[in-house]
């Protein structure tokens, strides 16, 4: 049975009924991940859970290994990601404690971070105009309904780069772009986990209102830790609900991206580069 990843904050792993939990160090042609990994059991399934930013927050986000941080998954069997994330609101229905299931992503980072495993001698193309698993997002969003809470399924969540929150001219022009939410972190995971062939969805945990909002104090970092830790507990609900109903079929486009993704021909790439994507090509370049 495979695996599902969760990537998140450390409170995560804090949920009850987790049994058996260990960390393991994993090794990946892409360097270090954020950190190690927790293996354990959840709702009857084996579950893996990554702290994006590390244990005690170390890590900005432009600083995240994500092709790492998803090949180690891979590497450990994981075939499905849920990511739980903090964000802001751009949109006055959308409320800090509420929580949104994008299926959307608008990158405006500085391309300086790494967002693919590609490249040194193979090309590919992911189609990714659908950039979120329909059935895990539906899944996410029916259980968190179930428990009363206020959820949104769909919208678009923009890739801010960071670590500074948004100037006020900034928020008010992603606003009038129709955005959802921002954040810092989730296009680039969203991308090489559709390169891995892994399903990924988002949790976007409302915190502020970003500084957009006239009535609404501006964004700090102690309102949105408040909030995240109430939000901690129903992000806990859902996951261990979700978990334990998750099909272990995928019928989505998520289990088969690379299939015709792959332009570079096989005799042309580097035998090393092989050997280093194995995990990731190794069943499409024989």
């Amino acid at each position: 049975m495979s695996k599902i990843g969760i990537i998140g904050g450390s409170g995560l792993y804090e949920i009850e009924g987790l049994k058996d939990a260990k960390w393991v160090k994993v090794d990946t042609p892409f360097g270090e991940p954020s950190d190690e990994y927790m293996i354990a059991e959840l709702s009857g399934r084996e579950v893996v859970f990554l702290p994006r930013h590390g244990r005690g927050h170390r890590i900005m986000p432009s600083e995240l290994n994500y092709p790492a941080n998803i090949y180690g998954m891979k590497k450990l069997g994981v075939e499905t990601i849920v990511s739980v994330s903090a964000v802001g609101s751009f949109r006055e229905e959308i409320k800090p404690l509420d929580i949104l299931i994008p299926d959307q992503f608008v990158d405006r980072t500085n391309q300086s971070r790494k967002t693919t495993f590609f490249g040194g001698g193979i090309v590919t193309h992911i189609s990714f105009s659908q950039p979120t698993c329909p059935a895990l997002s539906k899944a996410l969003y029916d259980t968190g309904k179930s428990f009363g809470l206020d959820m949104h399924l769909g919208g678009t969540y923009l890739n801010m780069e960071g670590p500074a929150f948004s100037t006020k001219a900034e928020s008010e022009l992603h606003k009038s772009w129709g955005m959802d939410v921002i954040g810092m972190t989730n296009m680039p995971e969203a991308r090489c986990a559709r390169e891995a062939e892994i399903c990924y969805a988002t949790m976007a945990m409302i915190t502020d209102y970003d500084c957009w909002h006239q009535e609404m104090a501006h964004v700090d970092i102690g309102m949105i830790i408040q909030n995240l830790m109430k939000n901690a507990d129903n992000a806990k609900k859902i996951l261990t609900k979700v978990i334990a109903g998750l099909d272990e079929r995928r019928d989505c486009v998520c289990a088969s991206a690379l299939e015709n993704a792959i332009i570079t021909r096989p005799e042309f790439i580097p035998d090393d580069v092989k050997k280093k994507l194995d995990l990731i090509i190794g069943k499409y370049i024989k």
